[in-house]
């Protein structure tokens, strides 16, 4: 159950059909990754209900009115490689100006924790809303690494989105870092010893693009 204020279980019918799809290990590498370009688009719809407006002037057939658009150069998209990639194409299909980072994350197999390889990020990112994307939340690690990485140039609001979580790496995501809001779209029941979400879907990153 849920526990923390800003954590958001999506858990919207839609999505749940979806996630039907991408669970099931018979599920090939194409339609998996596009159902999850459909996943991401729809949380992204969910979770930006919040998104920067601005007000612009524009002349119908009939007359001049004020219009609300979202606001220039206000977004970026970061996310942790590399299954995070997966999300990306579904988000910008939202928001096709946003600005795309990329941090590289990879877990040490013997300790589960996350080793950082790689970070680009847009100029100014400091001034924008920051979504931070991984399909999968399972120990935490990766996650608060990377908001971490983040913080450290300047970035206040942050958002972060993963498909499926474990109950292990929600509480650790809330409660290092109480100030992003995070969005799950359905919260599964546990991790293995080997840190794998269950039921989850495997490695996500694997079966986005086929490596497995």
């Amino acid at each position: 159950m849920n526990q923390f204020k800003n954590v958001h279980i999506l858990d919207h019918p839609l999505i749940r059909h979806k996630l039907a799809i991408i669970r099931d290990k018979n599920t090939d590498t194409k339609t998996f990754r596009d159902v999850i370009k459909e996943i991401a688009m729809l949380m992204a719809y969910e979770s930006f209900k919040d998104v920067p407006t601005q007000e612009i002037e524009v002349e119908t057939p009939l007359e001049k009115t004020k219009q609300t658009i979202v606001k220039e150069n206000s977004i970026a998209i970061v996310p942790i490689l590399r299954a995070g990639l997966g999300m990306v194409d579904g988000i910008l299909s939202l928001f096709p100006a946003a600005k795309v980072g990329h941090i590289g994350m990879c877990r040490n197999e013997e300790t589960l924790e996350p080793e950082e390889y790689y970070c680009k990020l847009p100029a100014n990112i400091d001034e924008k809303v920051v979504m931070v994307v991984d399909p999968m939340l399972a120990t935490g690690g990766s996650a608060c690494d990377a908001v971490a990485q983040l913080k450290k140039r300047g970035c206040k609001n942050i958002k972060f989105l993963a498909i499926i979580a474990a109950p292990e790496g929600v509480e650790k995501l809330a409660k290092a870092h109480p100030d992003v809001s995070v969005f799950v779209s359905m919260l599964d029941r546990c991790l293995n010893e080997h840190g794998y979400i269950l039921p989850g879907l495997g490695d996500a990153g694997d079966r986005i693009f086929g490596t497995k």
